[in-house]
């Protein structure tokens, strides 16, 4: 995985109830393509490959909250992926367990990002 210090340096500082919840997705997406990064941009971790693909809302606090940048227009239908618009998508996690059953959807979404993005 390709973990940034500054991310790390973050996470030191996050207080939050959903912090290993936020890390485990961060896990999840970094182990999806060896050629995503993440740093930090508006002040949340950001992942990126070919431009940005996703940001965490840090202030949501009664679950995990991941904002695909431009997920509108990545090809395809995917599970979980919530939002209407010209834009963004968000994916949302309960709690754990939610994490866990929407890992598989989750990498899917980044997969096909990578894809898009490579073609």
């Amino acid at each position: 995985m390709n973990t940034n210090p500054d991310v790390d340096a973050w996470f030191d500082a996050y207080d939050n109830p959903q912090k290993a919840n936020v890390q485990r997705v961060r896990e999840l997406v970094l182990s999806t393509d060896a050629r995503i990064t993440e740093c930090i941009k508006w002040k949340s971790p950001t992942f990126v490959f070919a431009g940005n693909i996703a940001s965490f809302n840090p202030r949501s606090r009664k679950h995990v909250s991941l904002m695909f940048h431009t997920g509108a227009r990545i090809p395809g239908e995917f599970v979980g992926l919530e939002g209407g618009g010209d834009t963004s998508r968000y994916m949302k996690f309960d709690d754990a367990e939610d994490v866990e059953a929407k890992a598989d959807a989750l990498q899917a979404v980044v997969r096909a990002w990578c894809a898009w993005k490579e073609s």
